[in-house]
């Protein structure tokens, strides 16, 4: 009888982990790399429910030779993983040269990412985690997608959607969360892309997150300015003055149990974060999430901080999706050095994401 009741919370225990898709993403890159360091780690094989999307053939050939190279990190053998094992035309696979993105490369990881996205779809895993993909590969191969966000929103029949950086301090455990109001798109198009209705729809998707994601209710969230200094009352840009300080206090109307703090000019917004990120004991009260009006706004100081560690979190999807916020590295590739810290970091956080979802039953 004993031994019946711990088979069964053993089946169970199996059945009810998270259930992780794992894209290997672009061949040629460090993805197969950093994914065969990282489910090397004991704590993720044993936790999680992790499949491979992706060639097992193609990731053989890269463990072995990665086995080749000196003073080498645990890899895990592709033999011991549950993997999806994608077709693609010999010709496809015989142009795939490792630290060289190319149309083969990006026909590769885009089937791996159609693969991964139509199986959750269809129920069989909780999360998509996704190795990083060179855009211009993508490009070369066909595919015109800004990048795999707008992929995953596409194929999931979104048009509510965010990149939002998640990252947890080792210095002080505190979780540094970062929403994009913008993505890939040039400088010069930011201005006339920001409108009231786009942030409205951004703060909605960040508040939605906080609390479904992190159970975090009646939130903080710190909103930058566009220009330097927030526009100096018109003096640096009008935006502020126009639109955006007006917007900002509607929405502290219709939002009475959130705090909204700014327009913040950028130059400072980030300073409290990295107070709380590195252990200064001035610091107080930093905020639950924060909203960047355009790419590097945000990801300059996100990866300033957080590098190694930060994770790219799409949020708005009917599933979760993880990546690790770092590329391809093709410089790198087939070398034995790439850092699998934040695919590390993205795999555990799609877990605590399916888990907290679970619990508060929005699974």
């Amino acid at each position: 009888m004993y031994q019946n009741n711990l088979d069964n919370l053993v089946n169970f225990t199996k059945k009810n982990r998270p259930r992780l898709a794992l894209t290997l993403g672009d061949p040629a890159g460090i993805g197969p790399e950093v994914i065969l360091k990282a489910l090397a780690e004991p704590e993720i094989s044993k936790k999680y429910d992790v499949t491979v999307v992706g060639n097992r053939d193609l990731l053989a050939q890269i463990y072995y030779k990665l086995n080749l190279t000196e003073n080498l990190a645990p890899l895990v053998n592709p033999d011991e993983l549950s993997i999806i094992d994608v077709l693609l035309d010999e010709e496809i696979k015989g142009q795939i040269i490792s630290g060289i993105g190319n149309a083969a490369s990006g026909a590769a990881s885009f089937a791996y990412m159609e693969c991964a996205i139509a199986q959750t779809l269809a129920g069989k895993f909780d999360a998509i985690v996704t190795g990083p993909i060179a855009k211009s590969a993508w490009k070369a191969a066909g595919y015109n997608y800004p990048g795999q966000t707008e992929l995953l929103a596409q194929k999931s029949g979104v048009d509510r959607f965010g990149m939002l950086f998640v990252a947890r301090s080792p210095h002080t455990n505190w979780i540094l969360r970062a929403l994009l109001a913008t993505t890939h798109i040039p400088l010069r198009q930011v201005a006339d892309t920001l409108t009231p209705q786009l942030l409205t729809q951004k703060l909605d998707l960040l508040v939605e997150c906080l609390e479904k994601d992190f159970g975090i209710e009646n939130g903080r969230i710190a909103i930058a300015g566009l220009n330097p200094h927030s526009g100096e009352q018109g003096q640096l840009g009008h935006e502020e003055q126009d639109w955006l300080i007006p917007w900002l206090e509607q929405e502290r109307q219709n939002r009475p149990h959130l705090q909204l703090d700014g327009p913040i000019p950028p130059d400072t917004m980030w300073v409290k974060p990295g107070q709380a990120w590195y252990g200064n004991s001035l610091v107080q009260n930093p905020a639950d999430g924060y909203l960047a009006l355009y790419h590097d706004q945000g990801l300059i100081p996100v990866k300033l901080m957080a590098f190694d560690r930060a994770v790219n979190t799409s949020i708005g999807l009917p599933f979760v999706r993880t990546s690790p916020d770092h590329g391809t590295a093709f410089d790198i590739a087939g070398k034995g050095i790439a850092d699998a810290t934040s695919m590390k970091a993205a795999i555990h956080l799609a877990a605590e994401l399916v888990s907290q979802r679970l619990a508060v039953g929005c699974g």
